[in-house]
Parts: structure tokens; C-alpha cells; sequence
């Protein structure tokens, strides 16, 4: 049993070390699982296991909402949302000092909800946002730091491929979990845009004054984004009222995006090519992952280093808050080595059990919901935190006279808020389970 157990840490040492290397994270749980498991149990079991592995993995019904969703967004992010977005918000909050930052954060919000992917949320807006704020001399600082923050809104506002996979790893619903991520994602971009006027309040030279529109301004930008609303009128309005389920809901969806596309003359074949082809590109990598996370998990269950893991940590003798603050600690360590859906499909198999064991005032549904969100806002941190910083990575890519120092520098802000919106969800767990408690009843 001690030899398994050793194996089983030596496996998860080695794959932390692929990681570092860059190795692609379903790469590197493929190969420890692969080399793993016949160590301990022999070739017969990993052939045994790899004779259905695959279809019994990627024929899990909650599933096929991934696809769905993730071609939603693919087909809004050329269907020219995100502009009428960035125009709206910024004909409402421009006139402030300061406002068209928070008018870009705003416009993440609202493609987040037609989205669920912080990383085109976040190019998609610095492409529409970033020469905006650049013509109005915004600081660079500012300027991207404030989209490479507002860029991690579409990971946490539903809907969310990585809340979706969370909540199959843990076995919650996903509609009571897009639910309980509507407060904390507003509460996220109120913060921003709170952090944002501090930032100008603090450094007024960071941005010029605001200018307000007409009337007519503001009530065509406040048209132009009926498209969106609607989406999400039906899409999540439609999962919240027991209308549909959520694979049908992102269908739906996908093609409301698709016919405001066509009218709008926004999206043309070879758009909705492309659409398609990164669609199969992005699943095809979630399900790898997703692969080669049962590979890594039925390893580490046969060493036994899960539940040894939950044992250690149980009997240490700390309370269960301590061992939550420590938990997500954890998850912004992995932050900085890799993407945000790998963190979750990585590390939830190896935290939850430990959660599940201890008494934090609530049922273990409720700890689901509430641990998830919790979980999914310091993934969002790991988006902005160094080296990685997936979201500063792909705004530098954009803002490419911006050092990336700058761009660090400008996150700061945002990431002192995010760490104030994490102290909130936990000490008030009623913030996340609020809607699902109201709307369950």
C-alpha cells in the first residue's frame, strides 16, 4: 500500500514537472496515467480501461451542452456583438471620468453572458475596446489592464463552459450553478468598475475627462443591443424557467447568434466556417483533457493519494476555513502554470473530497455550489496573476506597444478587488446561494 502511495506522488510530481515544461496539460495526464496505472495494477487493466474509456467519457449527456455553447460564442465573436456592446455601455457610462474603461468592463460582462470563454471575451473586446481607449489616451496601463481584467468576466457569468465542467466533475446541476454565478459575476463587474474610479481618483492624469452623448445617441447604442439581450432573455431565461435544458437552451442560442449574424450582414460563410472549425478545434482539446483527466484519476485512486490526501488534511487539525483559504492558495499556484478549464478538470477531483468531508454549516449540495463559484473566481485570478496570465498574454498580443510589465502593473487594481470579492463570497456564502435557494423554491 505504501509503495502505491509513493508511486502515486511520484506520478503527480512528475506530472507538475511536465506542466513547468509546457507540456500540454492532457498530454501530460495521458502519459502519467498511461505509465501509471500498469506500475501499479499491469497492462491488462490500462487496456481493459481504454477499450471503453473514451466512449463512456465522451457520451456523458452533460456533455454535448459544451459544443453547443462554445459555438455560441465562437459565432457571436464574429457576429459583431461585441461592438454594439462596447458602443451601449459606452454611450451610458462615457461621461464619466473614467467611464470608457468601465463602459469596456461592462461590454465584457454582456459578452460573457453569450460567450462562457474569458479568453476570447478578452480578445474579442481588446480588439474593439483597445484602440478607444488608446485615441482617448488612456494610460497603458490602464488601458490594458482593464481588458485583461474585464476579459475574466466571461468565465464566471453564464453561461460558462469551465462552471459547466465543474459541476459534471462534482455531480451539481449546471442550471442551479449558472444560477448561483449571476450575483457574484455582477458583483465582479461592479467591483472593476469601483477599482477603475479609485484607479483615475488616485492618478487623474490615467484617463481624460468624460464626454456625454445626445439622446438619440444614447437610445440608438441602447437598441443596437437587443440582439444580446435577447440571447440571453431566451438562452438563460429559458434554462431558469424550466423551459429547456441547457443543451437544447445553447443550441437555441447558436442559432438566435447565427440569424443576428445573417440580418445584420455581420457574418458571411466563410465566418461561419471558421466558427465551426475553432468549435471542433476547442472541444476536441476540452475532451482530450477531459480523457486524460479519468486516465490521471483512475491512476491516482489505485494509489490511493486522493483519499489519503482527504484523510492527511482532515486529521490535521486545522479548521475547515483554514483548509479552504489554503485550497485556494492552491488553485492561484496552478494559475500561474496553466489555463483555467485545466486547473479545474486538474484539481477539483483532488480538493473536493477534502471539502466534502468537513462541516461548513451547510449541505452538501449547498457546499458544491458554493465552493464552485468560490473556486471559479480564484481561476479567474490566475488568468491575470504572472508568469502565465493567459488574459494579459492575449491583450499584449493586441496592445503590442504596451510592454507587459505595463500591462501587470495595470492589473493590480483589479486583482486587490478580486481578492476582496473572494474574502466576500466566503464570508457570506448567501451571496452565491441566494438566486438558487429563491429560484429552487
Amino acid at each position: 500500500m505504501f509503495i502505491d502511495f509513493a508511486i502515486g506522488l511520484a506520478g503527480l510530481a512528475f506530472l507538475i514537472a511536465l506542466i513547468a515544461l509546457r507540456i500540454p496539460i492532457a498530454y501530460a495526464m495521458i502519459l502519467v496515467g498511461l505509465v501509471g496505472v500498469p506500475l501499479l495494477s499491469g497492462v491488462d487493466i490500462v487496456l481493459s480501461q481504454l477499450k471503453d474509456l473514451a466512449y463512456s467519457q465522451f457520451s456523458i449527456y452533460d456533455l454535448s451542452v459544451v459544443p453547443m455553447f462554445v459555438l455560441m460564442g465562437n459565432i457571436a465573436t464574429r457576429a459583431g456583438l461585441s461592438r454594439d456592446l462596447f458602443t451601449a455601455a459606452n454611450a451610458w457610462l462615457g461621461r464619466f471620468k473614467g467611464g470608457v474603461a468601465m463602459a469596456a468592463i461592462a461590454a465584457c460582462a454582456g459578452f460573457g453572458s453569450v460567450c462562457g470563454s474569458s479568453l476570447a471575451t478578452a480578445s474579442t473586446m481588446g480588439q474593439v475596446a483597445y484602440p478607444e481607449l488608446r485615441r482617448l489616451k488612456y494610460s497603458p496601463a490602464l488601458a490594458t489592464g482593464t481588458l485583461a481584467a474585464g476579459g475574466t468576466l466571461g468565465i464566471l457569468i453564464p453561461p460558462s463552459v469551465v462552471l459547466i465542467i465543474y459541476a459534471i466533475i462534482v455531480e451539481a446541476n449546471i442550471v442551479t450553478m449558472f444560477m448561483a454565478a449571476f450575483i457574484p459575476g455582477i458583483l465582479a463587474m461592479l467591483l472593476f468598475m469601483l477599482t477603475v474610479t479609485i484607479f483615475v481618483t488616485v492618478k487623474p492624469s490615467a484617463a481624460p475627462k468624460g464626454r456625454a452623448v445626445s439622446s438619440k445617441e444614447l437610445m440608438e447604442a441602447t437598441v443596437a443591443i437587443l440582439p444580446v439581450a435577447t440571447v440571453f432573455a431566451v438562452v438563460i431565461g429559458g434554462i431558469y424557467l424550466g423551459f429547456f435544458n441547457p443543451t437544447p437552451a445553447a443550441a437555441v442560442g447558436a442559432v438566435l447568434v447565427w440569424v443576428f449574424g445573417i440580418v445584420r450582414k455581420q457574418l458571411n460563410w466563410a465566418g461561419m466556417k471558421s466558427a465551426l472549425l475553432e468549435t471542433c478545434q476547442t472541444t476536441a482539446m476540452i475532451f482530450l483533457i477531459l480523457l486524460g483527466a479519468e486516465l490521471l484519476k483512475i491512476f491516482m485512486s489505485r494509489g490511493g493519494v486522493p483519499i489519503a490526501a482527504a484523510e492527511a488534511i482532515q486529521g490535521s487539525g486545522l479548521s475547515p476555513m483554514v483548509i479552504l483559504v489554503l485550497l485556494l492558495i492552491a488553485l492561484i499556484f496552478l494559475g500561474c502554470l496553466m489555463d483555467s478549464l485545466s486547473m479545474i478538470i486538474l484539481a477539483i477531483p483532488f480538493f473536493w473530497p477534502v471539502l466534502e468531508g468537513l462541516d461548513y454549516g451547510m449541505s452538501i449540495e449547498d457546499m458544491k455550489i458554493w465552493f464552485g463559484i468560490i473556486a471559479l473566481v480564484v481561476v479567474e485570478l490566475g488568468l491575470i496573476t504572472p508568469p502565465v496570465g493567459m488574459n494579459v498574454f492575449v491583450i499584449h498580443s493586441i496592445a503590442k506597444d504596451v510592454p507587459m510589465s505595463e500591462t501587470f502593473k495595470g492589473v493590480l487594481p483589479f486583482f486587490a478587488s478580486e481578492i476582496v470579492r473572494v474574502s466576500l463570497l466566503v464570508a457570506f456564502p448567501s451571496i452565491i446561494l441566494f438566486l438558487p435557494r429563491l429560484l429552487g423554491n
